[in-house]
């Protein structure tokens, strides 16, 4: 499976609609504390916007609503890991990405058979307070080693100025919240970010 180095995490619809007709072809819509009613609208909305733009989607956390709406793609983490029917996941054919932050979640995650494996805080982050240390560049490396040639995304604290490091540590994917929707211009930005990522090596 190929997917985009660019990897867009935002939080709602609007975002989505701003951003991915610049040439986002991976997006993530991550949505916390609202309805279902409406978690299902935003994601409908995302799903169509992607759709046109041939851009892929990913669902944060919310599975059996991308079921529900015909996504083909989501994301947990851990505590969601743990809750969710991967049995009902596989069989309505989504794919599934995992975050890691620690050997054992790695482990957890990995028994999962994910498409990819997510790894951070690379670097410090303000999205969000963190139970874990910066991982650092080195670390990348190290799951790279172990998880062979499933995508390895790297989230937390990246920037256009840190990519540089970020891949040639191994990661082949950079995920990219704040350094996008805090910035006073996110679509130069983000033009930013699509350029810096397609003069990478093809790895």
């Amino acid at each position: 499976m190929t997917l985009d180095p660019f990897y867009l995490i935002v939080d709602s619809a609007a975002w989505i609609k701003r951003l991915v007709p610049l040439g986002v072809n991976l997006a993530q819509l991550r949505i916390k504390d609202r309805t279902q009613a409406e978690i299902r609208a935003e994601i409908r909305e995302s799903k169509a916007i992607c759709a046109a733009h041939g851009c892929q989607l990913i669902v944060n956390d919310y599975w059996q609503l991308a079921i529900d709406e015909g996504c083909d793609f989501i994301h947990l983490g851990q505590e969601d890991l743990a809750a969710a029917d991967l049995v009902a996941i596989r069989a309505a054919g989504l794919k599934l990405g995992l975050s890691t932050h620690d050997e054992v979640e790695l482990s957890t995650a990995l028994a999962a058979k994910p498409d990819y494996i997510a790894l951070g805080p690379i670097y410090p982050t303000i999205l969000k307070a963190m139970l874990w240390a910066p991982q650092g560049l080195e670390r990348i490396g190290q799951w790279k080693a172990h998880i062979g040639n499933m995508p390895l995304v790297a989230i937390g604290g990246l920037t256009v100025e840190r990519l540089t490091g970020v891949f040639e540590h191994g990661a082949d994917i950079a995920a990219v919240v704040t350094d996008i929707t805090r910035n006073h211009d996110p679509e130069s930005r983000v033009l930013e970010w699509i350029r810096a990522t397609r003069r990478l090596p093809s790895r």
